[in-house]
């Protein structure tokens, strides 16, 4: 605007505020989906009155751009394929996104019982192969802690490493594993 002339600044009108915060919410779900309520913190941060925010959040939710159903499914399916997280770590995740209790227990009960262990597996196969160098004991503690990091139950955790390193040929000292 620095190059026009000083009356022609004074035409230009300014942005309507529901035209604005309307363009920061569909710019945030063009990327990926988001809850509710990390879009309501995106308004709050860009300075979009509360009630005007609430407006626009109640519309796109009547008109399916904000669904925290969808959104809790999807981000549980997604989360645990591409890191393999558990369903405790995955619960974490949807509590600091907002999305409700209700809807992410619905959510992570979509899971296949057997995904959380294969998803385990995969794990430690995977970080197996960089622990060749190191002694069973050490491996043990390592693969353990992998896990315990991503929210699997400690039953599970060690079954899983104590399996997996026998498939291996690796054999985990049985006073080191519950």
């Amino acid at each position: 605007m620095e190059h026009l002339p000083p009356d022609s600044r004074a035409e230009i009108p300014e942005a309507d505020p529901e035209s604005v915060a309307r363009t920061i919410l569909l710019d945030a779900l063009t990327g990926r989906a988001r809850s509710r309520a990390e879009l309501a913190e995106l308004l709050r941060r860009k300075n979009v009155p509360a009630e005007l925010g609430e407006q626009l959040l109640d519309r796109f939710t009547e008109v399916g751009l904000i669904d925290d159903a969808a959104f809790a499914h999807a981000w549980v399916h997604g989360r645990q394929e591409a890191k393999g997280l558990a369903r405790r770590a995955l619960a974490q995740e949807l509590r600091r996104k907002g999305v409700d209790d209700e809807v992410a227990r619905t959510a992570l009960d979509s899971l296949e019982p057997s995904a959380e262990e294969e998803a385990a597996r995969r794990l430690v196969q995977r970080k197996l192969r960089s622990l060749r160098a190191v002694d069973d004991q050490t491996a043990t503690r390592r693969l353990a802690g992998m896990l315990a990091r991503r929210g699997y139950p400690s039953s599970l955790v060690f079954r899983v490493v104590r399996e997996e390193l026998a498939a291996a040929g690796r054999d985990a000292d049985e006073h080191d594993m519950p």
